[in-house]
């Protein structure tokens, strides 16, 4: 026999005598309360007494109190006076009693709303300062802010190619090429500040719906390969469903370098007449949606 057997009719066998034990008990209760004798143990003096005492007892006329209770006129109500009515008032004044906030403290109703409220207000809080954070500018670094392509002398000498061509720049943190500015600068960008020591930087953007406009070796222009806007090297609009020239940033020199303040994007219609020929040679998209 294991031990867990042993164990589990040692329960058994307690659990019976305990069952039968408790039957014992009532059993001896109930037969007590049957055969119960209220004189026991009451001496014959005290009963003959009783019993004496017994004999003379008078039961109660409980039919003549109720009789005479019935005949009894019924007393008329006392005139309530401005005494009573002064009683009156002063025991409901008593009742109403001003507890201040402090000694009667939070209920716990309005313990929950005040719990609740302070909980939205702090998830809109945070929501607002999410928000915030996403739609501010970057005023310190990335796209927004101001940013410093380098030197100028060394910016001049790469937008070129050897054979004389010209070979954009592109700034990946401006989102930018970097151009030469023509020679003979287009009316429509006078005050502007889109040029700077004979450079021009132009956003990467279409016009027409955000591609990114990549550049056109033989043609020497942006040609976009979503619906064939394109544009010559200077971002002028040449032809597709583009509503206007590309997108350019205000750019200065500051020390020797060249800053591009993509934070101010200068947009400028169609130009009535091209600063720069285009094309040059053919062109890097199959298809030309023209105006």
């Amino acid at each position: 026999m294991t031990l867990t057997n042993a164990a589990l009719i040692a329960v058994a066998v307690v659990a019976i005598l305990g069952a039968a034990g408790a039957f014992a008990v009532a059993f001896r209760r109930s037969q007590t309360v049957e055969k119960a004798d209220p004189l026991a143990g009451v001496s014959p003096e005290t009963r003959a007494a009783d019993r004496s005492a017994t004999a003379v007892l008078i039961p109660p006329r409980v039919e003549e109190e109720e009789a005479v209770e019935e005949d009894a006129p019924e007393p008329e109500p006392e005139p309530v006076g401005e005494e009573d009515d002064a009683v009156v008032e002063i025991l409901e004044s008593q009742r109403i009693v001003e507890v201040s906030p402090e000694e009667g403290g939070v209920s716990r109703r309005q313990f929950f709303n005040r719990a609740i409220t302070a909980t939205f207000g702090t998830f809109l809080a945070a929501q607002g300062l999410y928000y915030l954070a996403f739609f501010w500018p970057k005023l310190t670094g990335g796209f927004g802010a101001d940013i410093d392509a380098g030197p100028v002398a060394d910016l001049r000498t790469q937008v070129f190619t050897p054979a004389g061509g010209i070979l954009p720049l592109f700034i990946p943190e401006a989102r930018a090429y970097l151009v030469p500015a023509p020679e003979q600068e287009s009316a429509q960008f006078e005050g502007q500040s889109v040029e700077t020591d004979g450079l021009m930087a132009l956003y990467m953007r279409c016009v027409h719906l955000g591609c990114r406009v990549p550049w056109c070796a033989p043609s020497q222009g942006f040609e976009c390969p979503c619906h064939g806007s394109r544009y010559n090297s200077v971002g002028e609009y040449f032809g597709g469903p583009a509503p206007r020239n590309l997108d350019r940033f205000v750019v200065e020199n500051q020390g020797g370098n060249f800053i591009i303040r993509t934070g101010s994007i200068i947009q400028t219609p169609r130009a009535p007449e091209l600063s720069v020929q285009y094309p040059q040679g053919p062109s890097c998209i199959s298809a030309v949606a023209e105006a």
